[in-house]
């Protein structure tokens, strides 16, 4: 990991990050992780950079390990309401605000910071920079990864096991084929054409 040094020395320090900004379905979700610096866990790193095998490997160990951590989401319903980035922020102050423990300070992957009363510190490129934002950003994608393959069981034909919900080809030949299912974000550009396009039939 790139090296980072937080003002914050003690050890009551939290990670968090959400996963599922840009696809067109499903919640955005955000896991917050306060990792006990006595039981530190080899092989974190940026969900994105991991492969699913070692992301599976890590999400009982994070859990079995760390001191504290919660997983919270903003729905798609909020995400349509909000707009992506505020519901962003309210996944990650939920995921912070659920922790049993309560951090002295906060590391927040990216350039902003949610509204809150947390000391705490924007991070860019935190989920490689900061393990226990990396920690956060593999339950965070994790337990998103999941649901969106208990959601391909239940709306096969748009091939949500394989994109996550991501604009892909095969995602918008699907919406194109079948229209969309109660699990589409209607704020979104394609999305919302597919609906433009029914209203003029």
């Amino acid at each position: 990991m790139e090296p980072f040094v937080s003002r914050y020395t003690g050890s009551l320090l939290a990670g968090v990050d959400e996963v599922g900004r840009g696809p067109l379905a499903g919640d955005v979700v955000a896991a917050a992780v306060i990792l006990d610096p006595e039981r530190p866990i080899e092989g974190l790193d940026d969900s994105k950079k991991l492969t699913e095998k070692k992301r599976e490997l890590l999400f009982p160990i994070i859990q079995e390990q760390a001191l504290s951590f919660c997983v919270a989401r903003a729905s798609v319903a909020e995400i349509d309401e909000l707009n992506i980035l505020h519901a962003s922020m309210l996944a990650m102050k939920r995921a912070v605000e659920g922790l049993a423990l309560q951090p002295e300070h906060v590391l927040v992957d990216g350039n902003r910071l949610p509204k809150w009363t947390y000391a705490a510190e924007a991070v860019v490129k935190g989920d490689s920079r900061v393990a226990a934002i990396a920690a956060a950003s593999i339950l965070a994608k994790v337990v998103r990864d999941r649901e969106m393959v208990a959601f391909d069981a239940e709306y096969p034909e748009y091939g949500f096991a394989g994109h996550k919900g991501y604009p892909t080809k095969v995602h918008m030949a699907a919406i194109e084929q079948h229209g969309i299912t109660p699990i589409h974000r209607l704020s979104f550009g394609p999305v919302k054409k597919q609906l433009e396009q029914l209203a003029l039939l």
